[in-house]
Formats: C-alpha cells, structure tokens, sequence
C-alpha cells in the first residue's frame, strides 16, 4: 500500500514541478511524514532527493524545448548555495516537532500567497512571450564596472532565502524562484518556470550533500519509488507545460496545497502546546 501512495504522491509532484516550475516540492514533506510514515527529520532529508532528481530531469526536458536561460539559472542557483548549507546546518539544531510546525507554516504561508495572487491578478501576463534578450547582464566589467545594483540586491535576497528554505526545510522554493525570476530578472512565465528548475537542481544537491553526514536516514526505497515517479511525471509535465491550461492547474495545486497545509498544521501544532 506504501508504494501505490508513493507512486501516486510522486506523480502529483512531478507534474506540478515540470508543468509550473515549482510548488509539488512543498508536498513531498507532508507525503513523506503522513502517507509514508518518515519523521520529519527522515522526510526533509528524502525531500530533497525527490525534489532535486525529479527537478534535474524536468530540467533537462525543459532545455530540449527551449524554456530554459540556464546561465541566469545557474548564477541564481550558486548564490542561493550559501542560504542552502546554512538551512542545512539549521535543521540538525532544531527539535523534530519545530521543524514540522515550521514546514506547516510555510505551506500556510504560500498557500495563502497563491490564492491572493488568483484572487487579485488572474491569469498571469506573458506567458507566451517572446524569448528574452540575453544581453543584459546585472554586473559587468568590461569594458567598464557596471551595475544594475538594485536588480542585483533582489536577486542576492531573493537566492539567500529561497537556499535558506531548501536546506532548513526540504523544499525546491520553486514558489519563491519562479516569482524571483519573473520580476528581479524580468523573465516572461514560460522562461522563468523552465530555469526554476536549474535553480531547484542547484540547491537541493547543495542542501542534501551537507545533510549526507547528518546521520538521519529515511527508507530509501520508499524515497526511491517516490523521486521515480516525481521524476517521470515530471518529464512529462514539462513537455505539456506549453499546452496546459497552466492557470487552471495554478487554481486547483493552489486548493491542494491550503487543504494540505491546514492538515500539517492542525497535526503539527498540538505537539507544540
């Protein structure tokens, strides 16, 4: 039974990731802790295997369709490395029954994000745009020292916290990438969920390489069969990411994650008081 719920809670995640470039990773937590019967130390170390393979081969299906500006991802996700070790580093210090009422905050937190922005902006602009120019780099020094210093500030911000979250968490922070990318670097919707997965890939393998000597171990088989199907599900959401109705999927992931979140947090939390 373990692993029929596996291979359907990895296929949700999958087609998330690959179709909208984030978002399914905020799930493998809570699948992980109440499906599969991981503590939460054991689920957020797991996570970040299923999140990062299954973000490497939407990745790569993504860049064969042209969606992906991999040397903006690529700088985004080298940054974000520094939050990633330090998160990392955090989770070991923190009691098990913390860092569950932390995740359900979170997915509070950005459930609650997602549903204002339907509510308030719709459909999200651009979607189909044109490919980006790509010379238009944020600091330059030839053949003078410039900088777009408030453009790089947000993007330095914006890396830290979203490495912060992958490491301390277990989560891609593709809900925190994409939105960067759309507005520090000005990258149309279908660019920006495409090169998410770069920065996913990046911070996930940072964050999981500091916890390999953590000494906590989920069931790998469990974590295998899980990244399995989140992986090819994943490969396929990105190559129906152009054809999708991505904002009817937005609106029904958005309903998914607050019931998810108010359910990690009603569990969570009692544990606490």
């Amino acid at each position: 039974m373990s692993l029929v719920l596996a291979v359907a809670a990895g296929t949700l995640i999958g087609l998330s990731l690959g179709a909208l470039g984030g978002g399914g990773s905020i799930l493998a937590v809570p699948v992980l802790v109440y499906l599969l019967d991981q503590s939460p130390a054991q689920a957020t170390t797991g996570s970040l295997v299923v999140v990062g393979v299954t973000s490497l081969a939407g990745a790569v299906t993504a860049q064969r369709a042209g969606n992906v500006l991999l040397g903006r991802g690529v700088v985004f996700g080298l940054v974000a490395t520094v939050g990633a070790v330090l998160g990392a580093r955090a989770s070991s210090l923190v009691p098990e029954d913390v860092l569950l009422a932390a995740f359900a905050a979170l997915m509070l937190l950005v459930g609650g994000i997602m549903a204002r922005r339907r509510l308030h902006h719709g459909r999200t602009p651009g979607a189909h745009a044109a490919r980006p120019a790509l010379d238009d780099p944020i600091i330059t020094f030839h053949p003078t020292f410039a900088c777009a210093c408030p453009r790089a500030l947000k993007v330095l911000l914006t890396a830290t916290v979203v490495g912060a979250l992958t490491g301390f968490l277990g989560v891609g922070g593709g809900f925190l990438v994409v939105p960067a990318l759309l507005l520090a670097l000005a990258l149309p919707m279908q660019y920006a969920a495409g090169t998410s997965l770069v920065v996913i890939t990046i911070t996930s393998a940072a964050a999981l390489a500091v916890r390999a000597g953590s000494g906590v171990s989920p069931d790998w088989s469990l974590v295998l069969v899980l990244t399995a199907a989140s992986a090819i599900a994943g490969v396929i959401g990105a190559r129906l990411a152009a054809r999708l109705d991505t904002d009817r999927l937005q609106a029904a992931f958005t309903v998914l994650v607050l019931a998810v979140a108010v359910y990690t947090a009603a569990r969570a939390l009692p544990a606490l008081l």
